[in-house]
């Protein structure tokens, strides 16, 4: 069975994967501080200074707190500020990996050969080619 294991594992797509999701997670991290830090106080700013991060509807009555984690604390809330964060995260990331499929594509393109073209008729098919057609010439 750990023989089993130790195939499956060293499989190409297996380790593939792996790496995949590693980078797929240091990705995740860069783009949610491009968003977090880069973009949405560009967007707050355009807004009127607006920190969605702190956007949120108290859903229990004693919520009082101005900032989302104080609020948490004194119950349930809405973040929706937080959820708008999200959407432009997941927009941004999708947009970046759409570039990067076409760009593998383009290059897969490039890679892919032209047909070749038909090889030249042996001297054998050439001469068979003009007994043909002087055979159609004959019957005429």
């Amino acid at each position: 069975m750990i023989e089993e294991f130790k195939k499956f594992i060293m499989k190409g797509n297996v380790m593939d994967l792996a790496v995949g999701v590693i980078i797929g997670g240091a990705f995740g991290a860069i783009t949610t501080s491009l968003v977090d830090d880069v973009l949405m106080p560009i967007i707050g700013a355009i807004f009127g200074g607006l920190d969605f991060s702190n956007y949120f509807a108290p859903l229990a009555a004693g919520v009082t707190a101005g900032t989302l984690d104080a609020a948490k604390e004194q119950g349930a809330v809405l973040a929706y500020g937080s959820f708008i964060t999200a959407v432009i995260n997941f927009l941004i990331i999708g947009f970046i990996v759409f570039l990067m499929v076409k760009a593998v594509n383009r290059m897969m393109a490039k890679e892919e050969e032209a047909p070749a073209a038909p090889p030249a008729p042996s001297n054998e098919e050439v001469l068979l080619g003009e007994i043909r057609d002087a055979l159609v010439k004959k019957k005429r």
